[in-house]
């Protein structure tokens, strides 16, 4: 099979790479292609995984064993030149990179908002960049590779995926690995880890980064009411920690992490503000200073690399840590959302007979491999359309996706979904159509906004960091 990653010089493709390398994944890609339109950031990636087979030796695929020879990698400048040929593609990409990713943050903050990357205005703001150059590689993929699948980790996951379904329909998957983890440390908190590969008894349905466990069964019983009941239990891991235990027994259901910006916003805000960096401002500094380092750093290339990714994890929702409090050391070794995207790819393939990898949540049975995915509903959520892509358990096969049917969620989960999908969809109006006036009704609905003055104001600060969505409203009807 041959791969092609469209932003192939992103930060995170050694994960791919090295789990390509080694364990259940090893010899499913024989060609990895990296097209990126930054020709240094592809030469810095270009080196890590020529030096991982020396600085990866003994760590593997995320403890999975020794590196071995991975896939022969190509890079490209071309688009064209990426996709002909092509079986499947991944898709991280980030129009404006981390000077973007500042602006996002920084304008929302300025008005005292949220300034997050998915979520709020910024995951906005981050979606209007995305879809229109998402848009342009799913055509393009048509044009030369029309059987090829794409599996889309671009941010926001659920928006651009929502944005590709009418050119690929079936052919596009989004990932993302956050639902998935919560599962496993919830499940492990409970004291019933899910054995590799399997998802049964599992109840999840959401949005991307908006999303709840709300059944965790083993052998017939449901373990949630009684984790929930356990403040101790709830200590041992991120999610648990980051809700008060009387909130989340009164919930009766288990937040993704990303809820903690609504169910906590004040404090949110106050947080990031009170930092001496926005997130985006940390990572900017660090990947100026690495990717040049990385080229030129020869066979110490990956072990840079590595120490780099681990600083980056150590810092990730740092604003929702208590002073002091450190990230779970499985959080930060590394191998989420790769492993989902690679047991995508593997189902898609027809080679699922071995189990989702690594604790990628998934069940595998009759070829098909069982994830959380963002895909359209098709009534898998009991109030929401049918055409709204969702984030659920899904069976994955050669024939693609099928989400599994979900309980109907508690009204005041059902109506926070209905609200921001409805954003969602008038976003990619927006940025797919060019309506000017459908983004700043996005802004205006959104929870974490809800206010028509803000939302004039959020464009506009937008629309002077990035003076292409001027151009891009000019294409409006």
């Amino acid at each position: 099979m041959r791969l092609m990653i469209a932003g192939g010089g992103g930060f995170r493709v050694p994960l791919v790479y090295r789990a390509l390398s080694s364990g259940p994944f090893a010899g499913l890609v024989r060609e990895l292609v990296l097209f990126d339109v930054d020709p240094l950031r592809l030469a810095a990636i270009k080196a890590v995984l020529s030096s991982i087979g020396a600085g990866a030796a003994g760590a593997g695929a995320a403890g999975s064993g020794a590196a071995g020879p991975g896939p022969a990698v190509r890079t490209t400048t071309s688009l064209a030149d990426g996709l002909d040929g092509t079986d499947m593609v991944f898709a991280a990409i980030r129009p404006g990179g981390t000077a973007g990713r500042i602006a996002d943050e920084r304008v929302a903050l300025g008005l005292g908002l949220l300034g997050q990357e998915t979520t709020g205005a910024g995951g906005i703001s981050y979606a209007l960049r995305s879809i229109p150059g998402m848009l342009e590689l799913a055509r393009e993929m048509k044009r030369r590779c029309p059987e090829a699948w794409l599996v889309n980790f671009t941010n926001p996951a659920g928006m651009v995926t929502e944005a590709l379904v009418p050119v690929l329909g079936t052919r596009v998957i989004g990932i993302c690995d956050s639902a998935g983890a919560l599962v496993h440390r919830a499940a492990r908190a409970a004291g019933a880890p899910l054995p590799e590969g399997k998802l049964d008894g599992v109840g999840y349905y959401g949005l991307n980064h908006l999303g709840w466990l709300y059944r965790l069964e083993s052998g017939g019983k449901d373990l949630l009411p009684g984790l929930l009941a356990d403040a101790q239990a709830l200590s041992g891991f991120e999610e648990g920690r980051l809700f008060p235990q009387p909130f989340l027994q009164s919930l009766g259901c288990l937040p993704n992490e990303y809820l903690y910006y609504y169910y906590d916003t004040g404090r949110a805000v106050g947080a990031i503000r009170a930092m001496a960096q926005t997130r985006g401002e940390s990572i900017h500094e660090q990947q100026s200073g690495l990717y040049p380092a990385l080229a030129a750093a020869g066979p110490r290339a990956y072990d840079l690399w590595d120490a780099g990714r681990r600083s980056r994890e150590e810092g990730y929702l740092a604003e929702a840590r208590a002073s002091g409090e450190q990230r779970d050391e499985d959080d930060l070794a590394g191998g989420g959302y790769e492993r989902v995207a690679l047991g995508v790819m593997r189902a898609l393939s027809g080679g699922a007979s071995g189990g989702a990898a690594g604790g990628a949540p998934g069940r595998v049975s009759g070829g098909g491999a069982e994830l959380i995915l963002n895909t359209p509903n098709a009534g898998a959520v009991p109030g929401l359309p049918a055409d709204a892509v969702v984030e659920v358990p899904c069976v994955v096969t050669p024939d693609g996706a099928v989400p599994l049917p979900q309980d109907r969620p508690a009204e005041a989960q059902l109506a926070l979904m209905q609200r921001v999908k409805e954003v969602e969809r008038l976003t990619v109006s927006a940025a797919a159509h060019g309506r000017r006036d459908d983004a700043v009704r996005a802004f205006a609905l959104h929870p974490l906004i809800g206010s028509d003055k803000l939302a004039v104001e959020l464009l506009a600060g937008y629309e002077a960091a990035f003076p292409a969505l001027g151009l891009l409203w000019r294409g409006g009807d």
